[in-house]
């Protein structure tokens, strides 16, 4: 049994009942550690806690945390880089001993003191939805290779978190997501890619439900795709480069000539991806960029959506 200190994102409830797959068993106190600061790691969008004697960092002091739920958070932290150090704290009753999630000593830059509320607001569904299939995984995968994995793991949640704040048009027959009922979700496969299955029923535009029937998708996320356009010579650009889509289907040339395109990081927008892909894709800097369409391209099997954009471009002769 462990008194622990939360100082960063499982003060977050939300997530931490995810971690924990329910509410705490355990209790939890105000709490200030001493000559330390809570820091958001610079060009990162997480914590980490930073000796300092002049300053005091406030969290949260789990009392009393043992069995699954132990195990748990030394899972979902493990691959992190962060290990158990035994520190003072003080409580409204006095100082108590816990354990806190640190890093090596410089490993991170300090950037902004870390504020709970704002990166709640900026980055907390995604780290939510993350840290659901993180746990997911507590058993097939350790915690090492989880983490080697975790940058696609955000990117296919800021996916889904996009996904469901995206104002799109209601079908033709006002049929929504609330006219599924979900049996059961698992993920399946996780490296660069992924694959979730669901048991599910959905309803029939006669209002009926289906039978229970067991679908998968295939796990990609967000890509933006640029197709660079020169107005005054009204020409375009395109890349070529291996697919492996089609090399498993036996086409003898797997090269394709396609538009640039690059998967849309979790701290991005689609507009900022295909920037920044045209430039280090082909050595672009766009002039201005405009929305051709956002869609699935395969959504009988995939998750894949893509946010195609014309990019206003300079491309004269002998370009590379």
């Amino acid at each position: 049994m462990k008194n622990l200190f939360f100082y960063g994102t499982l003060r977050c409830e939300s997530l931490l009942r995810t971690v924990l797959g329910g509410d705490p068993d355990f209790r939890l106190v105000p709490a200030v550690l001493p000559g330390h600061g809570a820091f958001v790691a610079a060009g990162q969008r997480f914590p980490f806690l930073d000796p300092d004697p002049t300053l005091e960092c406030s969290g949260l002091l789990a009392v009393g945390v043992d069995g699954d739920a132990l195990e748990r958070l030394i899972y979902y932290e493990g691959g992190f880089g962060y290990d158990l150090t035994q520190l003072s704290v003080q409580t409204e009753h006095g100082p108590e001993e816990a354990e806190v999630w640190m890093t090596p000593a410089g490993r991170f830059d300090r950037a902004a003191p870390f504020d709970l509320e704002n990166w709640q607001a900026r980055s907390g569904a995604i780290a939510v939805r993350a840290a659901g299939e993180v746990m997911q995984w507590r058993g097939r995968k350790t915690a090492g290779q989880v983490a080697q994995i975790y940058p696609m793991i955000e990117m296919r949640a800021a996916s889904y978190v996009m996904g469901r704040a995206e104002d799109v048009p209601d079908a033709p027959s006002g049929l929504t997501r609330d006219d599924v009922q979900v049996a059961a979700h698992s993920y399946d496969y996780a490296e660069y890619f992924g694959v979730e299955s669901y048991r599910f029923k959905f309803r029939h535009h006669d209002g009926s439900f289906s039978d229970e029937v067991n679908y998968a998708s295939f796990g990609a996320t967000d890509a933006a795709l640029v197709l660079p356009y020169d107005p005054l010579r009204d020409r375009i650009m395109l890349v070529e480069q291996f697919r492996m889509g089609p090399w498993t289907r036996g086409d003898r040339v797997p090269w394709q000539l396609e538009p640039i395109a690059g998967r849309i990081d979790a701290s991005e927008t689609p507009e900022t991806t295909a920037i920044r892909e045209a430039r280090e894709e082909a050595g672009l800097d766009l002039t201005g960029l405009e929305l051709i369409s956002r869609g699935y391209p395969t959504p009988g099997c995939s998750n894949e959506y893509f946010h195609v954009y014309l990019g206003l471009a300079d491309l004269p002769d002998g370009i590379e």
